[in-house]
């Protein structure tokens, strides 16, 4: 994990009262930046020097360095909510709740109380340096900020897997019915989307590869630059195959080859993705992905968030609950199971 800021819940909320005061208002003629109106950066005057990307010794742009793109907002937007972005107002007052809800503390000898609380760990997304974004949503095609309807296939698909896990049976019943993310196998580092906590990046160049440093599970993305073909479609990962090249100042990831087991939103082993990474200012980057999966979705669907500089080092995010708990987990199932008979029986008996 990286460095973070650990405070109570009332320093929290000041400091974020300052971030959010502090941001740049579009309103004041500043320049915008894709679409993510406080992702601003001050508008060249004649003071200000023109911003550049530098570049590497081998004349690429230069990406590197530690970024985040902890953020509040979901990757699609909410029921009933139908404008493309909120107020400044509204985004402050979605802060504030976000952050009163993580000052309560749960009732002592309850599973909440036992269970993750991110904020008792300093891990809260309102913990770390939060990137703003007044987006309802990521996905900005289709405009409705919503990942496009199914089609047959895909539903047939995700029909087949419900059936297959209802045969499996309960969460609990055996190890193999917890997730990958429970089992500490994968947590989804592609795309970059954030997720609850550790949403920090490390950008490594050099000629020929650029390499990602995921703090979720610490993946890391080797990206060939080279031009070389993807592997052939016998091979699959958990990471899928990555293939980069540069568009002016952008870096474009291309990935495919991913497993069965990936299935991100429920995608097929099929889906293809492109990710556009482009420097927008010395502190932000622009973050965009697109999602093709013919299998999947009756069209292509578009992602896209602002990042800013981050802190290093990152720290190892070593998940291992997931593999010597298992057991412990298992046998609590069982003896829950044990108990919940023990008590039928002695209702039966009365």
């Amino acid at each position: 994990m990286s460095q973070r800021l650990i405070a109570p819940p009332g320093a929290i909320l000041a400091l974020i009262l300052i971030a959010v005061f502090l941001m740049p208002s579009p309103a004041a003629g500043q320049l915008k930046l894709g679409t993510n109106a406080l992702n601003v950066a001050p508008a060249p005057s004649a003071e200000a020097k023109p911003w550049a990307v530098g570049k590497t010794p081998d004349e690429q742009p230069d990406l590197q360095g530690y970024w985040t793109n902890n953020t509040m907002t979901p990757l699609q937007r909410p029921g009933g909510v139908t404008k493309e972005s909120y107020t400044k107002e509204e985004f402050f007052d979605a802060l504030k709740k976000q952050a009163e809800r993580d000052g309560e503390e749960a009732t002592p000898g309850t599973v909440e109380d036992v269970h993750y609380d991110h904020s008792q760990f300093g891990l809260d997304r309102t913990q770390g340096k939060l990137t703003p974004n007044l987006r309802t949503s990521m996905i900005t095609d289709p405009t409705d900020g919503r990942i496009p309807p199914m089609t047959q296939e895909g539903k047939k698909r995700a029909a087949d897997l419900a059936a297959q896990k209802r045969k499996q049976g309960a969460q609990y019943d055996q190890a193999e019915n917890l997730s990958t993310t429970t089992r500490c196998i994968y947590m989804g580092a592609i795309p970059m989307i954030p997720p609850a906590y550790n949403n920090n990046y490390q950008i490594v160049q050099g000629p020929g590869y650029v390499m990602i440093l995921v703090e979720e599970l610490h993946e890391t993305r080797v990206i060939p630059m080279d031009g070389r073909p993807h592997a052939p479609q016998s091979v699959r990962s958990w990471l899928g195959d990555s293939r980069g090249h540069w568009e002016g100042n952008t870096l474009v990831i291309e990935t495919t080859n991913f497993n069965d087991k990936v299935a991100f939103q429920g995608g097929s082993r099929d889906l293809k993705l492109t990710e556009r990474l482009t420097r927008t200012g010395e502190d932000t980057m622009k973050y965009e992905f697109t999602v093709e999966d013919p299998h999947t979705w009756t069209q292509p669907w578009k992602a896209e968030m602002p990042v800013t500089k981050g802190v290093g080092p990152i720290f190892e995010h070593a998940c291992n609950e997931g593999n010597y708990s298992m057991s412990n987990m298992l046998a609590a199932a069982r003896r829950d199971e044990k108990k919940a008979a023990e008590a039928a029986a002695k209702k039966g008996n009365q």
